[in-house]
């Protein structure tokens, strides 16, 4: 099979570069053999197509259907190289002649284009009243439109033509006016959208609220940030990442996320965090990894503590794109702390439909409830054993507590997520990870002023004030405010704590925050 599809392959460049009549009926015999031989063949074949179409570039209907061949092979497993490249441009070209035809269209009576396959000589005198002598032109664009459409989506769905895209700001930004132009009457135009927006971004600066540390973060192939979020949280979250709090995913959300089909017993993926950007703008999972902002010449993102749980379907929005993400490097403490200089404060953003924080008499906020993750998902969704153990909660942090080890430990691992297999391999990243600092917080306490930072409102180093341990009989003050009871039967911490409402006992029947939850009654 093999030199059969080489002889009908070179019939498709000698008929194409001589006009011939037979050059359908060759494309199509190639169209059928490419299924039979391996991607290797396929490659070199791509390879002698790239300079053949460029120079068919004049005569449209020949470069078209050689777009779609280009196509058609790539989607088998050849690489796009050149002749995607050469795909993409044409477009460009015979784009924007069609968005013309468009505009001129609509000029002269409106009403729905006519189909790309079946347009003719009276449409092109339709659209002459507006276009003059570039009517042919622009009906020669319409009339390829949709066949360029599909050899796009098939370029796109390469990382080496994405990355090449990218390189070229202001190529990407003309090919996706264009593009989004021809969305609006052609559906394949619509998908060739996303993946221009797949192409705009690869590398991010991610800032965690919780640990204040910051990572340079590398992908490809992710749709949005759904598919983002859950890649970030297999890389940074727990040991087998890089310490971060949080649960960590599910295994099978990741593979979904990655290159795997979605298995319909976790087929519900969990958010960790709110997405927010480094510059205050909600980001959110429904948009694109574009749409995260630059801040000081870098794409700033900020993972928040959920204001509002949320979950979506597992999986890529282009299954047949493999995702990946790794982490480049870990921020050094100074670099970090400089970014945080930069950013909103902490519970500044929230969620749009979360609800409004509410306060109660004391001021103090009402704490949300705990977020189960993955325990609860599997509850819900799979009755059978899970496929790993899942460890107990962790107990809460303790502020005063050390900070996590170093992420340099090498017990900790990388902490970077793999590239799905057959990808491509990353360049060589510029940093090293794990470093020795990583992973160590900011200091708690100021050694040089031997006192306590300022932790917020009522915010006391022991999370519940050593209040529960406060004897039964322990002689009450009659305001119910213990700042004003003797010193020995303060609970610990409470001179941080707001004053008790008038009448209030210090019973487990009102629960401020500091000692949520709330115990059972004593008996």
């Amino acid at each position: 099979m093999t030199e059969e599809f080489r002889a009908a392959f070179q019939r498709v460049l000698d008929t194409a570069a001589g006009q011939a009549p037979d050059f359908s009926e060759a494309v199509q015999e190639a169209f059928r053999l490419s299924s039979t031989v391996p991607p290797e063949e396929l490659e070199v074949a791509l390879e002698a197509l790239a300079p053949v179409l460029g120079d068919c570039e004049p005569h449209a209907g020949v470069a078209a259907d050689l777009s779609v061949l280009a196509g058609a092979l790539v989607e088998s497993g050849a690489p796009a190289g050149q002749a995607g490249l050469e795909v993409l441009r044409q477009l460009g070209a015979y784009g924007q002649a069609a968005v013309a035809f468009m505009h001129a269209w609509e000029k002269t009576g409106g009403g729905p284009p006519p189909a790309p396959a079946v347009v003719g000589e009276d449409e092109e005198r339709r659209v002459e009243e507006v276009l003059g002598d570039n009517a042919p032109l622009a009906t020669a664009g319409w009339w390829t439109a949709q066949r360029y459409g599909l050899a796009a989506k098939a370029m796109l769905s390469d990382s080496g033509v994405r990355s090449a895209v990218r390189a070229d700001s202001s190529a990407l930004e003309g090919l996706s006016q264009i593009v989004q132009a021809l969305s609006t009457g052609l559906s394949e135009y619509t998908e060739v959208a996303e993946l221009l927006r797949m192409a705009e971004l690869s590398r991010i600066l991610v800032l965690d609220r919780a640990s204040w540390r910051g990572f340079r973060v590398r992908f490809d192939g992710v749709g949005d940030n759904f598919q983002l979020h859950t890649l970030l949280a297999d890389a940074l979250i727990g040991k087998e990442g890089l310490r971060l709090p949080g649960t960590r995913p599910d295994p099978r959300w990741v593979a979904a996320s990655m290159n795997a089909t979605v298995d319909p017993l976790a087929d519900v993926v969990r958010g960790e965090w709110d997405l927010v950007g480094g510059d205050g703008s909600w980001v959110g999972n429904e948009a694109h990894p574009g749409d995260i902002p630059e801040v000081d010449g870098e794409r700033v993102l900020v993972l928040e503590p959920q204001s509002l749980l949320h979950s979506w379907r597992a999986g890529r929005r282009h299954p047949h794109i493999h995702g990946s993400l790794t982490v480049q490097s870990e921020l050094h403490p100074e670099e970090t702390a400089a970014w945080w200089s930069r950013v909103h404060p902490a519970g500044t953003i929230r969620h749009p439909q979360a609800p409004q924080i509410e306060n109660d008499d004391t001021g103090s906020y009402r704490r949300p409830p705990r977020h189960f993750g993955v325990a609860a998902h599997f509850a819900e969704v799979d009755s059978g054993p899970p496929s790993t153990p899942f460890a107990a909660l962790a107990p809460e942090p303790d502020p005063l507590s050390p900070g996590p080890a170093p992420a340099g430990d090498p017990a900790f691992g990388t902490g970077t997520s793999h590239p799905a297999p057959g990808h491509p391999e990353e360049e060589p990243d510029e940093f090293a990870v794990p470093a020795p600092w990583a992973g160590a917080p900011p200091p708690l306490i100021d050694e040089e002023a031997h006192a306590l930072p300022d932790l917020g409102p009522f915010r006391d180093p022991d999370p519940f004030g050593g209040a529960r341990e406060r004897a039964v009989d322990a002689p009450a003050d009659p305001t119910g405010d213990p700042t004003t009871a003797p010193a020995k039967d303060r609970a610990p911490g409470s001179r941080l704590l707001p004053p008790m409402p008038p009448g209030v006992s210090d019973g487990s029947t009102w629960a401020p925050h500091w000692k949520w939850p709330m115990e059972p009654p004593r008996r």
